[in-house]
Order: C-alpha cells, then sequence, then structure tokens
C-alpha cells in the first residue's frame, strides 16, 4: 500500500502547516490550491515508490485524502460539543460529591452555558454531516479529557470563568484560544486520532491535524449569534475548477515523469541523481507539473507555492537546492520559448 499516511507514520509530528495558511482564508472553502499542491505532492511521494501502482489508483488516493481532510474538519468541529459535555459531567459529579458531604459548592456554568459551543452542537450542517460520516469523540474520550485538565489550569480559563460579564464574543474567543493553544501537536490528541483513522480506514489525520486546526479557527471566527442553527461552515471545494485543477495537475506529473525527470537530472550541475532526496525530486515533478501546463497561473506564484511545500517538507534548507534547479529549468525554457506561464523570471 502507498499511501502517504503509511509511510510517514514515523514522521507524523514533524509537519506544521498553520504557517502556510494563516493569510489563505479570503473564501469559504477548506480546500484550496495551497491545500491541494499539498496533497498532490502527497500523493505521489507515495505512488512513484509503488511501481506497480496505476494512476487510477493514485488519483482514488488524493479524492480520499480530500474527504479525509473534510472528515477531520467537521470531527475537530465536534471537538466542542465533545468537551463540554465531558466538562459537564465533571460538575455534576461535584455537585453530587457535596450533596453527599453536605460540603458548600457553588456551581460555575458558565463554560459549560457557552452560546459559541451551543450554536455549534444545535448547528444543522455539522450534526448532518456527523451522521453522514459516522463520526463522533466517542473512541477519544481520553483525548477530550487531557484538554479539559489542561483547560482548566489555564489563567485565561480562570479569568473567563470569573469575569463579571460575558458576551457571544467572549464565548468565541475562549473557543479560538482551545483549539489554537490546547489541540495543536497535542499528544493525547494526536494519539486518538491516530487510533479513531485506522478504525475508520484514513490515512492523514495525525499528519493534517495542525493545519485543519487553522480552518477550524477560521469557522470559530465567521460564527455569527444571529444566524442561529443555520450558520454556514465551509464547503470542502469552492468550485470544479479547484476539483479540476487537483486531478490535471496529479495526471500531469504522472503522464510526463519522464520528461520532467530529464529536465531536473541535466540542472543538477554534476550532482548525482541518485542522491538527489526522494522528497525533493517529487516536489520539483509537480512543480515542474504546473509550471509547464497551467499558463493562467503566475510563474511567481508557482515558484513560491512550491518553495513553501519544500520548507515544511523537505530537509533542512534544501528548499534553497530546489529553487536553484526550477531556477535554472525556468532559464532554459525561457530561451526556448517554452514558456507560457502569466510571468517569467528574469
Amino acid at each position: 500500500m502507498y499511501f502517504w499516511g503509511k509511510l510517514q507514520k514515523k514522521n507524523l509530528h514533524m509537519c506544521i502547516f498553520f504557517r502556510i495558511f494563516v493569510c489563505k482564508f479570503e473564501n469559504s472553502t477548506m480546500i484550496n490550491r495551497t491545500l491541494i499542491r499539498i496533497k498532490v505532492v502527497q500523493t505521489l511521494f507515495g505512488y512513484y515508490q509503488n511501481e506497480d501502482a496505476l494512476p487510477s489508483e493514485a488519483r482514488k488516493q488524493l479524492m480520499h485524502s480530500f474527504a479525509d481532510c473534510y472528515d477531520l474538519y467537521i470531527l475537530l468541529l465536534d471537538f466542542a460539543n465533545a468537551l463540554t459535555t465531558y466538562a459537564d459531567e465533571q460538575l455534576q459529579e461535584r455537585i453530587a460529591r457535596s450533596q453527599a458531604t453536605h460540603t458548600s459548592f457553588t456551581p460555575n456554568r458558565r463554560f459549560i452555558r457557552n452560546r459559541f459551543a451551543e450554536q455549534l452542537f444545535n448547528n444543522r450542517r455539522l450534526r448532518h454531516e456527523l451522521e453522514e460520516r459516522h463520526l463522533s469523540w466517542e473512541a477519544g474520550m481520553s483525548a477530550v479529557k487531557a484538554v479539559y485538565l489542561n483547560l482548566v489550569a489555564t489563567p485565561w480559563y480562570k479569568e473567563y470563568m470569573e469575569q463579571a460579564d460575558c458576551t457571544y464574543e467572549d464565548d468565541k474567543r475562549i473557543w479560538r484560544k482551545i483549539y489554537t493553544e490546547l489541540l495543536p501537536s497535542n499528544e493525547a490528541v494526536l494519539s486518538a486520532l491516530e487510533e479513531m483513522e485506522l478504525e475508520l480506514d484514513h490515512f492523514t489525520w495525525v499528519t493534517d491535524m495542525d493545519f485543519v486546526l487553522s480552518y477550524v479557527v477560521k469557522s470559530v471566527r465567521r460564527f455569527r449569534e444571529e444566524a442561529g442553527v443555520e450558520q454556514s461552515l465551509l464547503e470542502m471545494f469552492d468550485s470544479e475548477a479547484d476539483l479540476k485543477f487537483a486531478t490535471d495537475l496529479l495526471q500531469y506529473a504522472i503522464e510526463h515523469r519522464a520528461e520532467y525527470d530529464a529536465l531536473i537530472d541535466a540542472h543538477l550541475n554534476n550532482w548525482d541523481p541518485e542522491r538527489v532526496a526522494w522528497m525533493d525530486r517529487v516536489i520539483l515533478l509537480v512543480a515542474m507539473a504546473e509550471i509547464m501546463n497551467f499558463p493562467e497561473i503566475a510563474l511567481q506564484i508557482s515558484l513560491n507555492e512550491y518553495i513553501e511545500i519544500a520548507k515544511e517538507y523537505s530537509g533542512e534548507k534544501n528548499y534553497f537546492f530546489i529553487n536553484g534547479i526550477l531556477d535554472g529549468i525556468i532559464r532554459q525554457l525561457k530561451r526556448e520559448d517554452k514558456l507560457l506561464k502569466a510571468m517569467a523570471v528574469d
């Protein structure tokens, strides 16, 4: 099996993508072209290492990886319900203990009555997606408990619980902090997701969690109290054009591999092709597929995107190597009048 998630289990915690996505939230979709490029690289990383794999299998895996991402988005949104429910159970236990021991205890229900969490729990779209995709935190309650213990120890939780007045924006703010400060790279959450993804035949939840969290935070910011249960969530794709871009980019990289490999090897400057890291070559191949086949995308945009991917996926400072190879290839294509991009380097 050539799936990226299986091949990369030993490096599950190495890829943190929040920096890539933080400035790319202009539309109302989750899967934008930056994420598409990353998923194509992930898919081809595994595909090229399996000589028996068929292009149709690679395409199927790419579509599966998009669905996996969206499943994780829905599941992480529902974490608000899981954590609130657990907090309510803990409060009820404290009330019962105080009654049994005849001790004084004044329950503070601010967190369990959080208006944003209640609105999210009742959201029609979220309830539908959870049911359709058979998703829940039932198998991940150990992670919910761990996050709760971390939460109640934070000064900002205590401040929230003790402030005199609390607005809807205050309720949203504490959830943004939970999603940005307590969940990223949380070992208990990662462990729970790994178990759940295996059970549900998913492959990239652990490696994808940090950047999917950034989309969850975007959704929290978009919520408006007046929208009630009809508040919209992010869609998977913005248009058929983005889906076509994904499948075409994958197909071009597979169909023209020999051509792109030859261009890459010709610009290694006496560097042994066998010594080129496999991830570096895959990034270069996908970059070439985009540069050669999507003239409507400005050249500098394509270059910047793959350099950013190289910074996250490749070895330390290997992006300099990738940038140098692409620069040499582009100069050759310009000389041969084969570069049809919207903008070219000097």
